[in-house]
């Protein structure tokens, strides 16, 4: 049977796949938001909602 050590290269594998992954899921909670976001601008120039477009297009300025 194969023992890990706290100092070992696995332990240090271990983090970086970590790493990796909570960037990829901040990443791809970003793109959502960004996409949710762009979803309601489209609505907001349907419906004629001036006010609205503006907040939203600043939110995915701060975002983007």
């Amino acid at each position: 049977m194969e023992r890990k050590l706290l100092n070992s290269p696995q332990h240090s594998d271990e983090n970086t796949d970590s790493v990796i992954a909570e960037m990829f899921l901040n990443n791809a909670l970003l793109e959502f938001k960004r996409e949710k976001i762009r979803e309601e601008i489209d609505q907001t120039l349907l419906d004629g909602n001036k006010e609205l477009f503006l907040k939203l297009t600043e939110q995915l300025k701060k975002i983007s």
